[in-house]
């Protein structure tokens, strides 16, 4: 009798150490991940000028862009970058002379291939038709989706004698979630300039 009494007791005691471990853990912090903050991001009231310094075109920008010259290696004239320091961003924006239908071919295949080599980290893209016939202004529209290097990425011709390429980087590590609110900021400012694009020189029918 005196053995199951001790076992009886033994039961209990383990007993009442689970139950006190239990109550021990509910008390114990919660170190569940939190989700990620963010600083407050302030967009400024929205204000356009012209850029028309001398180069085969023009268009309207945002006054909170600083323009300068791309002095980055192999630039050349009229490469220009938007520089939006209050993003950390930068529009470059690369203009080439269309000499022959060769080289038109060769910069068409060139804006494809610098917008799909962003597949790798791109969850999507999506092409859109740019068409100003009034203008002689078409082009396509690379939107690219996920945490890849560029989020937007397009090109402008006449298909004739004039091509501009644009590209949206921002300078800090992709993640889309982070941002997004800036992208949809800056992307309908990206808008106002591809609609209101002109080139400059006399048009070739």
């Amino acid at each position: 009798m005196e053995f199951k009494r001790n076992k009886a007791r033994r039961g209990i005691i383990a007993l009442l150490l689970l139950v006190a471990a239990a109550s021990g853990c509910s008390n114990e912090p919660d170190y569940s991940p939190k989700p990620r903050a963010y600083s407050r991001i302030y967009f400024p009231q929205r204000k356009y000028t012209e850029f028309n310094e001398g180069c085969n075109y023009t268009f309207t920008y945002p006054t909170y862009a600083v323009i300068e010259p791309d002095r980055s290696p192999g630039a050349k004239a009229c490469w220009i970058n938007l520089q939006m320091p209050q993003f950390n961003g930068t529009l470059h924006l690369s203009y080439q002379p269309v000499t022959s239908r060769k080289v038109f071919n060769e910069l068409i295949e060139d804006a494809h291939t610098f917008a799909f080599k962003h597949t790798v980290k791109a969850t999507s893209i999506d092409e859109g038709v740019i068409q100003y016939p009034d203008k002689k202004v078409y082009g396509i529209y690379y939107s690219i989706d996920g945490n890849a290097a560029s989020s937007a990425q397009f090109f402008l011709t006449d298909s004739t004698q004039h091509y501009l390429r644009g590209a949206l980087y921002f300078n800090t590590q992709p993640r889309l979630d982070s941002i997004q609110p800036v992208l949809d900021f800056v992307k309908k400012d990206m808008a106002v300039l591809i609609k209101s694009f002109k080139w400059k020189s006399p048009q070739a029918n």
